[in-house]
């Protein structure tokens, strides 16, 4: 997951939260998250990475929606993320008297 941009993850976890999303639905939650407008152009070339890094499945709902899921790779990017992040979370600086 190193490799990826915050809004790649993002888009992991937006993902992760719903049952097989389709790409406005994501949107939608993103927007919500970020309070801004998420552009096609942003929205879809992003997860089209994401399906090419093999973290998010991509099919069809009908000719023309497509849904997303994670992958079983992804969700596991996504555990090693958050054990990554609660280390650096549980960590306490040393005090020095």
């Amino acid at each position: 997951m190193h490799d990826l941009t915050g809004f790649q993850r993002d888009l992991l976890y937006a993902i992760a939260g719903k049952d097989e999303p389709h790409g406005l639905a994501v949107k939608e939650e993103l927007e919500s998250y970020y309070e801004k407008e998420i552009h096609h152009g942003r929205l879809y070339p992003n997860l089209d990475t994401l399906v090419d890094k093999g973290l998010v499945e991509k099919g069809q709902l009908d000719r023309r929606t497509n849904y997303y899921a994670l992958t079983d790779r992804g969700r596991r990017e996504i555990e090693a993320r958050r054990e990554w992040e609660q280390g650096h979370l549980d960590a306490t600086p040393s005090v020095s008297a």
